[in-house]
């Protein structure tokens, strides 16, 4: 074991290297909604179409609340 202890990597051994190496590819390269948190916000009018679907507002609120988004997107 005492040939590895002048073996430094840029200060580092190499374990660490393998280790920030690991790290940095987890990060950087692995899906981005693998947490859940970067995944693609929910449009206005795709939230609307949730509770109308889920029975929350009516058919006439579903309209009204879609004519008013859109409206409002042309613009």
């Amino acid at each position: 074991m005492e040939m590895y202890n002048d073996y430094n990597f840029g200060g580092m051994h190499f374990i660490e290297w393998i280790l920030w190496a690991i790290l940095l590819f987890w990060i950087f390269l692995t899906p981005n909604n693998i947490l859940g948190q970067r995944g693609k916000k929910d449009s206005l009018l795709d939230i609307l179409k949730k509770r109308y679907t889920s029975g929350s507002i009516t058919t006439e609120e579903f309209k009204e609340k879609k004519q008013i988004i859109d409206e409002n997107t042309e613009n």
